[in-house]
C-alpha cells in the first residue's frame, strides 16, 4: 500500500469518525439540549436564504453573465410565479403559474 493510499484511507476514516460524532452529539447528552433564542431565530430564515441563493442567480444570469435583456422567459416566469404567490399563496400554484408562462415563451418564442 502506497503512502498516498494510506493517507487517503486515514482521511476517510477520520472524516467518518467526525461525521458520527457530530451527528450523534445530541444523543450523547443525557439532558435536553436547546438552541439559544438567537440561533432559533436565525434558523427560521435559513430555508428562504438558501432558496434565494439558488433561484435568483438562475433567473438573472446566463452562462455566468448577467442577462443582457429583460426579454427572457425566466424573468417573466419569475414575475408570474411571484404574482401568483402574493395573490393566492401556495407553492404548487406558484410553480404551475411560472411554468405556464415559461414554457410558451421558451418553446414557442425561443426566448
Amino acid at each position: 500500500m502506497g503512502d498516498t493510499s494510506l493517507w487517503t484511507l486515514l482521511t476517510i476514516v477520520l472524516l467518518g469518525c467526525i461525521t458520527v460524532i457530530t451527528r450523534g452529539f445530541f444523543f450523547i447528552s443525557s439532558k435536553p439540549w436547546h438552541l439559544p433564542r438567537w440561533a432559533e431565530r436565525g434558523l427560521q430564515y435559513a430555508p428562504i436564504a438558501a432558496l434565494a441563493a439558488v433561484v435568483i442567480p438562475e433567473i438573472v444570469t446566463d452562462q455566468g453573465q448577467l442577462i443582457a435583456t429583460i426579454l427572457d422567459a425566466r424573468v417573466f416566469a419569475a414575475v408570474a410565479g411571484a404574482a401568483w404567490f402574493f395573490w393566492r399563496g401556495g407553492v404548487l400554484g406558484t410553480i404551475l403559474s411560472g411554468m405556464a408562462v415559461y414554457l410558451p415563451l421558451r418553446l414557442g418564442l425561443g426566448w
